[in-house]
């Protein structure tokens, strides 16, 4: 899977993205909310070496994807889902240098568009922890709503977090394709 929006491209992890995949997921401010950070480059090299072996999605595996500035392909942060049951869970991470800039927005219209129109899912969703207001206003700002509200019901990173949910239905959404370029 391949898409390109006006400003980006997400395509496969490659192993020369691994220096730059270890510095923003290593980052304090970045894994914060996150379950996988990697404490070495070593994981960063195994993550995206279980990436490269998966060309499509696959029911019940998270399929990660690298986003990358369309011009000059550079490494600025990652998407992935997991398909299971006409659902797609995801989550998406920016390296802090390109937060604030639309890129996200930007990278979830094509990914729903494709996920909704391509591969016909009827819902995605996220899990965000309700302290990550930049997540929380993003999923808002994507006409998702907030479906459930989880009192600390996850353990991450030794705390135990709130979990809050949203959700969006492919009846809800404006339209196929909407924000994708190229499909590839």
């Amino acid at each position: 899977m391949e898409l390109e929006t006006a400003r980006l491209r997400l395509d496969a992890l490659r192993e020369g993205d691994a220096d730059a995949l270890f510095r923003y997921r290593a980052d304090p401010a970045v894994c914060r909310y996150q379950g996988w950070r990697p404490a070495t480059l070593a994981d960063a090299e195994r993550f995206i070496g279980s990436q490269s072996a998966t060309t499509a999605p696959v029911q019940c595996q998270w399929f990660q994807r690298a986003i990358r500035h369309r011009d000059d392909g550079t490494l600025i942060g990652d998407v992935g889902f997991c398909l299971a049951d006409g659902q797609a869970e995801f989550g998406i991470t920016l390296a802090p240098a390109v937060q604030g800039h639309g890129f996200a927005r930007e990278v979830l219209q094509a990914l729903f568009g494709w996920l909704f129109g391509r591969l016909e899912v009827h819902r995605v969703y996220a899990s965000v922890d309700p302290r990550n207001a930049p997540s929380v206003a993003l999923l808002q700002a994507m006409g998702m709503r907030k479906e459930a509200h989880f009192r600390e019901s996850l353990l991450l990173h030794g705390e135990w977090v709130d979990d809050v949910v949203f959700g969006l239905l492919a009846s809800e959404w404006p339209g196929e394709g909407a924000g994708i370029v190229a499909p590839r």
